[in-house]
């Protein structure tokens, strides 16, 4: 294994304990707390069901690009994607999908120590950031957790959900 994949996996590790301890510490009500005021007004709970579906996609994803494939496809609708996949586990507990959570960063680990390194080189469609290396694309995993979680803390701590920002990809 490359000094690379050693990298991503050991911040894979390390993030996604600190997202699950986060989750296992905070109350039935912070799990209640708004996060979003735009798009589907996302609450804690909610953003906890997205990293499972959106980690889970990634893997899928990704053993498309290893196996010669484009990635998502070009008419991936992302924000259709993310309130129909967060619908689909609004009666899971929350225990449950911090447990889902980890089964799936566990696989996406797993996948990228099956890899070479040269792989982490290979180019796919990420549904957000467009054609980009897979290696970027396992790094945005942890980031993407990382920034959400951010907005949660915040809006958990203040009891107010988080100014809108328009994000636009920037292909990094």
């Amino acid at each position: 294994m490359s000094e690379r994949q050693e990298l991503i996996i050991n911040r894979l590790r390390e993030e996604g304990t600190k997202t699950v301890e986060f989750f296992r510490s905070i109350s039935e009500n912070d799990f209640q707390q708004q996060v979003y005021t735009t798009g589907p007004q996302w609450d804690s709970r909610n953003l906890l069901a997205h990293f499972v579906s959106a980690e889970r996609t990634f893997a899928f994803y990704g053993r498309d690009i290893l196996n010669g494939g484009e990635g998502a496809p070009e008419d991936f609708v992302i924000d259709e994607f993310n309130e129909t996949q967060v619908g689909r586990m609004k009666t899971a507990s929350a225990a449950d999908l911090i447990e889902q959570f980890e089964e799936a960063r566990a696989s996406t680990i797993h996948l990228l120590e099956s890899m070479s390194d040269a792989d982490l080189d290979r180019v796919g469609r990420h549904p957000w950031f467009g054609k980009v290396p897979l290696g970027n694309m396992i790094k945005l995993i942890y980031r993407h957790t990382m920034i959400h979680q951010r907005d949660i803390k915040k809006a958990i701590e203040t009891k107010q959900p988080v100014p809108h920002v328009d994000a636009k990809p920037n292909g990094n």
